[in-house]
């Protein structure tokens, strides 16, 4: 009778651990990106043969520093990447600037198409400062 009850114990200890371990949550890795980057690469004609924005840094504070990897390389605004200026770094894209060509690079591809030309535009005067 001692055996009947030890493996019913046993049988009993079984299911609430297998119970447990169906409940138990799934923890996703933080620094995983979006499964939409992986979709991205995943379609024919996804890798450009231009430059890639890989990562985009920006500080919280107003006019605070704001950084860009393109193709493993780190840039500030203002700093050259490969004879291109550049021009803007924004949360999600950078723009290079080469002449009178600008090129916006986007951090998440699929959203707009990916590496962007934009046509020049004609510069407009700055306002005056008072």
């Amino acid at each position: 009778m001692d055996e009947a009850v030890t493996l019913t114990k046993a049988a009993a200890l079984a299911l609430i651990f297998a119970a447990t371990a169906a409940q138990a949550e799934v923890l996703q890795d933080p620094t995983r990106p979006p499964a939409a980057a992986g979709a991205v690469l995943a379609q024919p004609g996804a890798l450009t043969t231009g430059p890639r924005l890989q990562s985009i840094l920006v500080a919280r504070e107003a006019g605070g520093r704001r950084l860009a990897v393109i193709d493993g390389e780190t840039v500030r605004l203002g700093e050259q990447f490969h004879g291109a200026r550049v021009a803007r770094i924004g949360a999600d894209d950078v723009e290079l600037v080469r002449g009178a060509e600008r090129q916006v690079l986007r951090l998440y591809p699929q959203e707009a198409g990916g590496m962007t030309p934009v046509r020049a535009r004609a510069a407009a005067p700055a306002p005056a400062r008072r």
